[in-house]
């Protein structure tokens, strides 16, 4: 049998409020962080200038520093650059 891959369905915000509320506050940062860090990551398209280099860099770090605290938690919590 084939694997089907999951469709992502969107979770309403009383659901959202309620999962939120039983994760410790230091990982829900965690994962904002490395929500806007992989937005910021795709941004950066083709040849790249020092500056866009540097900045990519930059988001990838805040990306790492976030996974490591949501890896902590829980290791299928970590978000890939790739998204």
């Amino acid at each position: 049998m084939i694997p089907t891959p999951l469709v992502p369905v969107p979770i309403p915000d009383r659901v959202a409020v309620l999962i939120g509320a039983c994760m410790p506050e230091r990982v829900l940062r965690a994962e904002i962080e490395a929500e806007c860090a992989v937005r910021e990551v795709h941004r950066f398209h083709g040849p790249l200038c020092d500056e866009d280099r540097a900045d990519r860099e930059q988001a990838l770090s805040q990306l790492a520093r976030a996974n490591k605290v949501l890896g902590a938690y829980h290791p299928r919590l970590v978000i890939g650059p790739r998204r």
